[in-house]
């Protein structure tokens, strides 16, 4: 398998999900076409905060619905994309939905693909965003004679356009962080340029100013309460942040802070350094006591 191949596998796989079946999805596998592809449209418009756990059981569902039938998940397809659903919410079937099944099920799809296609100019500018992840270059070429890459690439374009730039760097430090609150709760399908270039600021400030992330990170928890946004700010920029370099900043925040204590505790970090693993356990130790 190639560098490219793998990462096609990985980005496609679906979510691991322990316990995952039963109820839930016997609910969703009964569930006519229409509806379904409904229920999936209105998750594309949930954010960080919105989502609860009948939600969280559904995207499981939606996310191996490609891996485990794929002449449904070609049915939601086309259920959405003709659906009255904003143009947005249908771009999303290419972010993971469509790319997966075209990846593991391409080969046996492939008759189907070209007979649908025919008669939707829709499946045709989606394919535009996806055909290239089909796992032979023979699927490749059938499927780029199908796709409208460049009707695809005029949508992603203005989709990818924000009505006004951030320059996150120029932002004083209660802004930056509002701002990050606001591109991290917004649904997947709203994110633009500007999540694009906060990404790349977050990398930004972990490789030349971990100081200044970890700013971020208490000028984010001053404003936020949310359990969701607590998660995702523990798990990312504070992880990531944490290292011989910050560590005795952090155990100094840590004192002053019972809410940055119970931060770190959420961090997963028993996969690093001895010497930093046991001062983490010290400060954990400490915000569980």
């Amino acid at each position: 398998m190639s560098f490219i191949d793998d990462a096609k596998h990985w980005a496609t796989m679906p979510i691991p999900a322990a316990g995952r079946g039963g109820a839930d999805d016997a609910l969703y596998e009964a569930m006519p076409v229409p509806e379904l592809a409904a229920l999936w449209c209105r998750l594309q418009g949930l954010g960080l905060r919105d989502q609860t756990d009948a939600d969280w059981a559904a995207t499981l569902y939606f996310d191996h619905l490609p891996h485990d039938a794929a002449d449904r998940a070609l049915d939601m397809v086309l259920a959405v994309l003709a659906s009255e659903a904003e143009l947005r919410v249908k771009m999303q079937l290419a972010e993971k939905f469509m790319s997966a099944l075209i990846y593991n099920q391409s080969p046996r799809l492939i008759d189907r693909l070209e007979a649908e296609a025919a008669a939707h100019p829709r499946l045709r500018w989606l394919l535009g965003a996806v055909h290239w992840w089909a796992p032979s270059r023979e699927l490749k070429l059938r499927l780029a004679r199908l796709a409208d890459e460049g009707a695809w690439r005029v949508d992603e374009v203005a989709r990818d356009t924000p009505a006004l730039r951030i320059d996150f760097a120029a932002l004083p430090l209660d802004a930056l962080a509002r701002a990050w609150v606001e591109q991290h709760v917004k649904p997947e399908k709203d994110r633009d340029a500007n999540w694009h270039a906060l990404v790349d600021f977050e990398r930004e400030l972990l490789e030349q100013r971990p100081d200044r992330a970890l700013d971020l990170v208490l000028a984010v928890l001053a404003i936020e309460t949310h359990p969701a946004v607590l998660s995702l700010l523990a798990a990312g920029l504070l992880e990531d942040l944490i290292g011989p370099d910050t560590i005795a900043r952090v155990e100094r925040e840590a004192r002053a802070d019972a809410r940055f204590r119970a931060l770190v505790g959420s961090v997963w970090y028993h996969d690093g350094p001895e010497e930093l693993r046991e001062r983490l356990d010290a400060v954990v130790k400490e915000a569980r006591a």
